[in-house]
Formats: structure tokens, C-alpha cells, sequence
């Protein structure tokens, strides 16, 4: 294995004295009373597992308000929930294109998208990374009656936004369906953290659809499909990851509508990652980010595995990003900001990414 690649699982305690800045608890919900509360009682209700897939005993009615409450949050007519995001996307994708459609992703897709493309059974054509005009060429030159575009709202690697509107324009002038995965921007983007597609004004379009984890912003486990009532049902009839899945467990659930509840009282949350975040980018001496994602490009993998290291070491907890997460000579630092982060721990943030990152880039001083 080459230099700086080898993966290797890391347990951890139920309690750590390092700051994290690796995880996607963006909100900080994770540990939240209400939200662990939310858990148990829906698992002294339930019992601790689904029982079965959806279709069958899977589905409770905390599941049915779930979708509801996601669906009315997000600004969609309907919602499905998955037992993950990954399932989510492979469940839309393949449902939504197969066989003698068209299927355009950008670039810098997640993986679960580019799994749902080999999956699919379309023609599978990848855009460059946020280029509008090589999507709609590729959807204007098509011989295939159906297509599907596919990008993430806020990448996941870098921490950018799509171009939401401009897609959604070409993609709806040339007759195709816009699917977007709003892992990383619910909870952070949009007037309340309602997600990217909200902000752009998108929100409940017939021709673009969301799906969404819920394992990040709102602290939980399991993953959503938003769209209108006919993509659902079609969905329902349809999707493997969902009709042979167990249903998502009920701590999940419960877990998952108290972090929305949470967050609905208190919208001001996905503000303060993003105040966060941008702390973070100027400690680091990186442009200000458009979400909870600080990126940190070091270059070789080697570079960028012993920087995490040498922050693991004086008890931050940072993530790093190798190839084939990221392309060649783009090893990095991936910092994540969460909405709690006290003034204490940021004091403790700027004190050692300081110190690891003049040793990993060779500088004098990292720019303030």
C-alpha cells in the first residue's frame, strides 16, 4: 500500500477529552438531552429494532410523521425515509433512470451517487466538476427520452455549493429530472438550515427531487428521499434499497425527530456553524467556506495522514482525506465546524492547527 493510504479503524471512548473536528455533528445534536430522550422513548415504544422492511412490519407511525415533518421542513409535498443516505441514493437513482435513460452526475459526486450510476443500468455521462454548460450539452444532445442529472448541493470533499439554479434551468429546459443530495447542506444552508435547494428557491419543484442523511445535521441514523407524491409512490413500487431493507430502527427515528424539533426552535444553529466554520478557514489560512466543511489541502497523502496525526497527538480530532476520496496530490486536512464549539475550544483549535500546519506546509506562519 502505497505511502500515507493504509486505512485503519480507530475506536473510540464514550468520552474523549479531544476537540472534534472529524465528525458531521454539525449541529452538536448528537449528545443533545432532547435528541437522546427522542431515542428511548421511541425504543421503550417500539422495541429496539424495525422488525421487518417497510412494506411489511418496518413501517411504524413514527415513521409516518417523520416523513411528514422532513417533508414540511425541506418544503416538499412528500418524504421516504431509507435506513441510510446511501440507501436513499441508490434506491432514487436506479428507480429513477434504468435501462435506456440518460444519467449526467458531476464530478465530484459522492459515492453513493457514483455507485447509484453503475447500479442504474442508463448511460452514465460525468460532467466537470460544477459545469453547467457541459451538463446541459450533454442533456441537449441526448437520444434517450428520460434523463437524470445528479449532484450533491454542498460537496462533501471541499465543502462548495452547486449551482442549483443554473442546473435546475437546463436541466428543466432540455426535459430531465434534477436530483440533489442535500447531506451537508440540511442543517446549515438555507433560512433555518433548510438546505441548499430551499435557499435557491427550489424547494417543491415537480422536476427535481432531494435526498438528504440524517445521520449529520440531525444527529441520528438513516437517510430520505423529498419529492413530489408521484416520485414516492413510484418509489415505493420501486426502489430495492427500499422494499428489501429492514425499515430504519426506532431509535433513529425518535432521535431524528427531536433533533428537528430542536433545530425548528432554535433556527439560529445553522448560523453559527457557518460562524464557525469561517473561524476555523482563517486559523487554517483558507478562503472562507460556504458550509461546515473546511478543507485543508497539504498535497501527498503522507503529508496530509501525519499532519491528523500530529493533531490526534495533541488532542484534536481532525479528518483526512486520501485518494480515492479526493484525485492525486490533493491529500487533506478536512475540518468540520459544529455550532457548539465553545470559545475555550477554539482558543485550544487555533493553538494547534497553528503549530501542525507550519511543520506540514514549511512556513513561517500560517496566514492569519
Amino acid at each position: 500500500m502505497a505511502a500515507g493510504l493504509r486505512r485503519e479503524l480507530r475506536p473510540r471512548a464514550p468520552e474523549s477529552p479531544s476537540i472534534d473536528l472529524a465528525s458531521n455533528d454539525y449541529l452538536g445534536l448528537t449528545r443533545h438531552p432532547e435528541v437522546i430522550d427522542g431515542a428511548v422513548e421511541a425504543v421503550r415504544r417500539w422495541g429496539a429494532g424495525a422488525t421487518g422492511s417497510r412494506l411489511v412490519t418496518g413501517t411504524t407511525t413514527d415513521h409516518a410523521l417523520l416523513e411528514a415533518e422532513l417533508a414540511e421542513f425541506a418544503g416538499t409535498e412528500t418524504g421516504l425515509v431509507f435506513s441510510s443516505g446511501y440507501a436513499a441514493n441508490l434506491g432514487a437513482v436506479t428507480a429513477l433512470a434504468g435501462r435506456g435513460a440518460l444519467v449526467v452526475s458531476d464530478a465530484g459526486s459522492h459515492a453513493s451517487l457514483v455507485d447509484a450510476c453503475r447500479l442504474s443500468r442508463a448511460r452514465v455521462e460525468i460532467a466537470a466538476h460544477g459545469d453547467v454548460a457541459a451538463v446541459d450539452r450533454l442533456l441537449a444532445t441526448r437520444t434517450e427520452e428520460r434523463a437524470l442529472v445528479l449532484t450533491d448541493s454542498v460537496f462533501s470533499a471541499d465543502g462548495d455549493l452547486a449551482p442549483l439554479a443554473e442546473l435546475h434551468r437546463v436541466t428543466r429546459a432540455n426535459g430531465a429530472v434534477l436530483l440533489v443530495d442535500e447531506a451537508h447542506g440540511i442543517g446549515v444552508r438555507g433560512a433555518g438550515g433548510r438546505g441548499l435547494v430551499h435557499e435557491a428557491g427550489l424547494a417543491g419543484a415537480p422536476d427535481l427531487v432531494i435526498t438528504a442523511t440524517l445521520s449529520k445535521s440531525l444527529a441520528a441514523q438513516g437517510g430520505v428521499v423529498l419529492a413530489a407524491e408521484r416520485v414516492r409512490a413510484h418509489l415505493i413500487d420501486t426502489a430495492r434499497t427500499f422494499i428489501f431493507d429492514t425499515g430504519l430502527s426506532p431509535a433513529a427515528v425518535g432521535a431524528a425527530r427531536a433533533a428537528l424539533r430542536v433545530l425548528r426552535r432554535e433556527p439560529e444553529l445553522a448560523g453559527r456553524v457557518l460562524t464557525r466554520a469561517a473561524d476555523i478557514a482563517r486559523i487554517a489560512g483558507v478562503a472562507q467556506p460556504d458550509s461546515a466543511v473546511v478543507s485543508v489541502v497539504l498535497g501527498e497523502a503522507q503529508v496530509a495522514f501525519d499532519a491528523a496525526q500530529a493533531c490526534r497527538a495533541r488532542g484534536l480530532d481532525v479528518g483526512c482525506f486520501r485518494p480515492p476520496s479526493v484525485p492525486e496530490g490533493t491529500s487533506r486536512l478536512r475540518l468540520t465546524a459544529r455550532a457548539n464549539l465553545t470559545e475555550a475550544e477554539m482558543t485550544t483549535i487555533a493553538v494547534v492547527l497553528g503549530e501542525v500546519l507550519v511543520e506540514a506546509r514549511g512556513w513561517d506562519a500560517v496566514p492569519a
